[in-house]
This record gives C-alpha cells, structure tokens and sequence, in this order.
C-alpha cells in the first residue's frame, strides 16, 4: 500500500514462495539492482551463455541475505527412475517446489545449467530475500499494509521490471492514484 514507506518495501512487488504458522518467505520482483545477469555470472565464474537472459537485471529480492542468490523459475520436468516412476523432487538441489508450478533454487546448479545454454526457460534471479516472522504478515495484512493478488506467470516473468507494480494492481482493477496512503477500516 502507498502508506508502506520503507525503502526496501515501498511500491513492492513481492512473490509469496512460503507461507506457514512459523513465517513468509517471498522474493520482490519489481525492484532491479544495479547489475546485469552476465555481471553476476562473471562474478560467479561462469560464462552465461543465453542471450536472452544476458541483459536481463538482477533484481533486489529483499532486505534478508542480500549476497546470497534466488533463482525463481519455472518448473523443470523431473527425472523418472528406473522403474519409470517420475520424482516429486526438483531437477536442482537446494530447491523449494511452489504450489502452483514455480520452483525457487538457491543452489549452483541451477545457474551452471543456464551458463550452459540449459535450464529453466524463464528465470528471475534476486539477491536477498523477504521474510517475516510466525504472525507477523498476517498482522501486517490485518493492518491493511499489503494487498493481495494471485500470482500470475505472466506478469512474473514477461512484464517489463518497470511496470509489475501496476500491472499487479491491474489485476485487482486498481490503479495506483485510486490507493490512499492513509489506513483505515470500513
């Protein structure tokens, strides 16, 4: 909401990935940072070779474990043993499977396979992450700071990282000078 003046969270996009009784865990899709995909590949020492992902930004996922990365991606096939029988386990390690089709892995090989010309099709890599304690984003729900919508692959992973703020509150039919920054209760 307009109100939300933190740095961090003001005009965020922030994609759900973990919601329980111990807390959230979510990454900002809206907010680039000042470095390329193929920067952070060299910094990793590995070659990027995608094209289409060469240009694309990192973006700043949250205020949480900032040096660390967060690939949100689409859902690999997994691998089928050999028996047939096809894994519930993601392709990479260190991943967690999102209801819905999305995956989000923190473990190299996830960009080894895109260095490669591999890998998910469509990826957000962020660094850092967003969280909140058991209770506390329901608190903040209940205080009318956040509004809520579904996700949709789409806006994730085709609107330009410029316009997901609006297009996030297009999907609520809203738009953004129809938001008062002031709280209140009907």
């Amino acid at each position: 909401m307009p109100g939300l003046e933190d740095e961090a969270f003001a005009r965020s996009v922030v994609y759900l990935c973990e919601h329980s009784e111990r807390g959230a865990l979510g990454l900002i899709i809206n907010k680039p940072s000042d470095l390329s995909l193929r920067a952070l590949f060299e910094k990793v020492d590995l070659s990027l070779q995608r094209d289409d992902l060469g240009d694309c930004q990192v973006l700043q996922g949250g205020p949480v474990q900032t040096e660390r990365g967060f690939v949100l991606h689409e859902a690999m096939v997994p691998h089928s043993d050999e028996a047939g029988d096809v894994s519930d386990q993601s392709v990479y390690a260190s991943t967690m499977v999102i209801p819905g089709g999305l995956e989000m892995t923190t473990s190299r090989d996830v960009l080894e396979a895109l260095a490669t010309g591999n890998g998910p099709r469509r990826v957000i890599v962020t660094l850092g992450y967003a969280s909140w304690g058991g209770g506390q984003l329901e608190s903040e729900l209940a205080e009318n700071t956040w509004l809520t919508v579904g996700a949709d692959a789409r806006l994730i992973f085709e609107t330009p990282v410029p316009e997901r703020y609006d297009q996030a509150l297009a999907l609520l039919g809203l738009q953004s000078w129809m938001l008062s920054p002031e709280v209140g209760h009907a």
